[in-house]
């Protein structure tokens, strides 16, 4: 007698085990639920507004004219530009919060389709910073006016930079998003302590005050000085204000060698370098405490 052996091959490859998943990998291989998250988050957001997405242009602009004419006109003359140079600043700052924020709220705001679909759970920390992402659209949009009215020049390291910026951001905040959202399911307090973190963030670079007013602090203590210059954030916020604030300037090699510090372009692209290692760690933690998700929710 012969027993027939069932066959596990399948025409679009090996079969897996359930809950089985490719991680960040995968979460790009299906791209079309990925947008449709992205849209499930812009909906719920602006849902029963009349203005809808129009919120997304007012909100930054209100923000833009009011640096302009309290913090540029009335506050202080000392800094040129001064709205520019927060305005750039704040960006950079406040897409970072919003990755901490939504990200690590991302697994717990979908925890119905965690216990009932199949996909690769970074899906939703991915989706947040994606989010995220499409409301920097509408500030770059009035930050590219402010700069033009200010007579920007920019040069090709200032497009460089404002790459290099948005990437380190990226790069950063997903990793972030990763780590807290996994954190977040089985200890709630993460998500509170993470609100208090975002509104402390804009203090601790060189946003509000231009990069001057704490290089003479810092200048004595090499140490501080380069731990503070290499934290992603702040690089991020120096960059982006060499990509949009110093080529307002009149001279604008003069204002890059006293505003700004040092070797930008080399600690940005260890940082790029770096955040692609912060962002694997960030995925094996994730992947590790996946598994434990559907008990927790």
């Amino acid at each position: 007698m012969t027993v027939q052996t069932s066959d596990t091959t399948h025409p679009l490859g090996p079969l897996r085990e359930p809950g089985q998943a490719g991680g960040l990998v995968d979460v790009f291989r299906r791209r079309y639920l990925l947008k449709l998250l992205v849209r499930k988050e812009l909906r719920v957001r602006y849902q029963g507004s009349a203005v809808g997405l129009g919120w997304s242009y007012v909100q930054p602009l209100v923000r833009f004219c009011v640096y302009y004419f309290i913090a540029g006109l009335v506050v202080s003359h000392k800094t040129p530009h001064r709205a520019l140079h927060i305005f750039c600043g704040l960006m950079m700052v406040q897409f970072f919060g919003n990755c901490m924020v939504a990200g690590t709220k991302s697994v717990i705001k979908n925890k119905s389709l965690v216990r009932k679909i199949n996909m690769p759970r970074e899906m939703f920390p991915v989706a947040s910073v994606c989010v995220s992402l499409y409301h920097l659209f509408p500030m770059y949009v009035i930050l590219f006016i402010g700069c033009f009215v200010s007579g920007w020049h920019p040069d090709a390291l200032a497009l460089l930079a404002m790459v290099m910026a948005l990437a380190i951001m990226a790069l950063w905040g997903l990793g972030v998003a990763l780590i807290l959202s996994s954190l977040n399911v089985f200890l709630r307090d993460v998500s509170n302590v993470v609100e208090v973190i975002s509104t402390v963030l804009r203090w601790t670079c060189p946003m509000i005050y231009p990069w001057t007013a704490i290089a003479g602090k810092l200048a004595n203590h090499p140490v501080l000085y380069d731990l503070y210059v290499s934290h992603p954030l702040c690089a991020a916020v120096v960059l982006a204000n060499r990509a949009f604030w110093i080529p307002s300037f009149s001279n604008i090699h003069s204002a890059t060698i006293h505003q700004l510090p040092q070797h930008i372009f080399l600690r940005g692209g260890i940082l790029l370098g770096l955040g692609a290692v912060f962002l694997g760690i960030a995925q094996i933690i994730f992947r590790r405490l996946e598994s434990r998700f559907a008990e927790q929710l």
